[in-house]
Formats: C-alpha cells, structure tokens, sequence
C-alpha cells in the first residue's frame, strides 16, 4: 500500500443533516470515525474510491444498503463495505444510532465521497 494521504485530525467533528461525526483515532492507512444518526436520518447513497469501511453498531438499529441488499444491524453487529461499493446507512427506528466506521485506504478524506442520491440536496 501507498503512502496515505489523511486529511482528518483527532477530534475533528463533522455536523450534518442526518447527525454528526467524530475522528477517535487515526493511524497509519486507518481512520476511526464515531457516527450519530438521527431518527428517520440516513446519509446520501454513496461509495467511495480509496478505502474500505467496517460499520460495527454501538447503539440502536441501522438500516444498511450496501449495493443492491438491506440489511439491518443491531447493537454489535458489523458490516464491511468494500472500495467502489454503492451504500447508505439509515435510522429508520425512534433512538438514534451510534456506529464506529474504520475506514482503510490510501486516502482518507470526506473528499472522497462520490453522492449520488441524498435526502438534503447535497448531489452535484
């Protein structure tokens, strides 16, 4: 694997419409984010083109479309996501999920988010 090329830092909080994140740690080709996802939230259907991401449920219920099959997730279950992988995570319950994403690759950043749907009007 390449140099990786994170533009993250420990501690960074992201607020969005679904939620928000949180980076816990960073490590060499590895991101740990902390996701909070509303009721009735979901992020936009997306993949990505440098890394990978494990979701593993702390909290709650999570929808989980990952290319062309829902699954849901409860409290200690997990998910990998591949590289290139359409997929979105939703709440579809009445208490906010909390999730932990690692994210692997050689370039780590919200930059690498390619959207193409998205309940909040954020697809170029």
């Amino acid at each position: 694997m390449k140099a990786t090329n994170i533009t993250y830092s420990v501690g960074e909080t992201g607020e969005r419409p679904w939620g928000q994140w949180q980076v816990l740690d960073l490590q060499s080709h590895v991101v740990v984010k902390k996701l909070l996802v509303l009721p009735g939230g979901r992020i936009s259907l997306q993949r990505h083109n440098h890394r990978t991401e494990r979701w593993t449920v702390t909290e709650g219920v999570a929808t989980v479309r990952l290319d062309d099959v829902v699954t849901r997730l409860k409290v200690g279950q997990s998910i990998m996501i591949p590289c290139g992988s359409l997929h979105r995570l939703s709440n579809e319950g009445d208490v906010p999920v909390s999730l932990i994403e690692i994210q692997i690759g050689d370039f780590l950043s919200e930059e690498d988010i390619e959207r193409f749907k998205d309940d909040y009007g954020r697809v170029d």
